[in-house]
């Protein structure tokens, strides 16, 4: 096998992943909006549009997922941190401080990711390939530190750690399931677990309200339902696919680099198509975030992949 093409691929699949997320932000502002912030309604909508195309695709044929003689266990795990409590911590740390802030601290999934695979996966990390993931880190800590804006609550900080710490442990534990599971097998059951808890939480909080009517009829508005299929379909089935895929393929510390170039793609998003202003400090911020990401793949120590891994694709 061509080792450069077989590496590529996974890079390509980080890039694309991150131009998917870092537009996703700009979908999901339209989608709170249309909503009056309903966090729960939209991401209920996000993952139970994802699962509905991921079973008509596997109805129809088009896609091949079996889980004969394998214990899903491990998946429903993966599902439980991430989608569902990461985006629970998230949301509510959101909610408690600033989006600057919040971006500033999400924005430590990498190192996060970088440690907990050290000591869990016994992944090597080359000194200067933490040089370069805390470059990529500081870029995006830079631009949202141009813009602070001190809103912090101790309840929120701890929230937003909480989630970084389940992204971490889904990075860890989505590369340890690409041994027996393919990324598609992976994702599906994230989708699935994601629809069935969010769309029971929302629809529980209609119940309470008495507003169970109001569930569905939102989904006639062309804005919502244009921004929650983004979310569902692209965001949600494209980019995940593409995420477990390259966590099947690169060591998780590389792979985390390419979380913060989400940040970059949603500031040239806001730009290009909200005509949002462009500060000096937002393009600092993306070329150390891009050197970031190149550094931390170009010299990481090179690790054979381990024969387990290898049925992923």
């Amino acid at each position: 096998m061509n080792t450069a093409h077989s590496s590529f691929k996974p890079v390509l699949a980080g890039i694309v992943s991150s131009l998917i997320f870092g537009f996703s932000f700009l979908f999901s502002k339209v989608a709170l909006d249309e909503l009056q912030n309903n966090t729960i309604q939209m991401i209920a909508y996000r993952f139970g549009i994802a699962a509905v195309v991921l079973g008509l695709l596997k109805l129809a044929g088009v896609i091949k997922i079996s889980y004969r003689n394998k214990s899903i266990a491990p998946l429903l795990w993966l599902s439980f941190f991430y989608p569902f409590l990461y985006f629970i911590f998230e949301a509510q740390g959101i909610r408690y401080t600033s989006s600057s802030e919040a971006g500033t601290m999400i924005a430590l999934i990498p190192i996060a990711v970088t440690i907990m695979a050290t000591i869990f996966l016994k992944e090597k990390t080359t000194l200067l390939q933490w040089l370069f993931i805390v470059l990529s880190v500081g870029g995006v800590l830079f631009i949202n530190l141009m813009k602070f804006e001190a809103q912090s609550s101790l309840t929120g900080i701890l929230y937003l750690l909480a989630a970084i710490v389940t992204s971490g442990v889904y990075n860890i534990l989505s590369r340890k399931s690409s041994a027996q599971f393919s990324p598609l097998e992976i994702t599906y059951v994230m989708m699935w677990t994601g629809a069935l808890i969010f769309n029971a939480i929302a629809l529980g909080q209609h119940a309470v309200n008495g507003t169970v009517d109001q569930y569905v009829a939102p989904l006639a508005n062309p804005a919502l339902l244009q921004a929650v299929l983004y979310l569902g379909v692209l965001s949600s089935v494209v980019a995940f696919f593409l995420m477990n895929y390259m966590l099947a393929k690169l060591e998780a510390s590389k792979a985390a680099s390419y979380w913060n170039l989400s940040t970059g793609v949603s500031i040239i998003g806001g730009v290009l198509i909200l005509h949002e202003s462009f500060y000096w400090y937002q393009a600092a911020g993306i070329v150390f975030i891009l050197i970031g990401v190149w550094g931390a793949n170009r010299f990481g120590q090179k690790q054979k992949q381990q024969p387990s891994q290898a049925k992923a694709h």
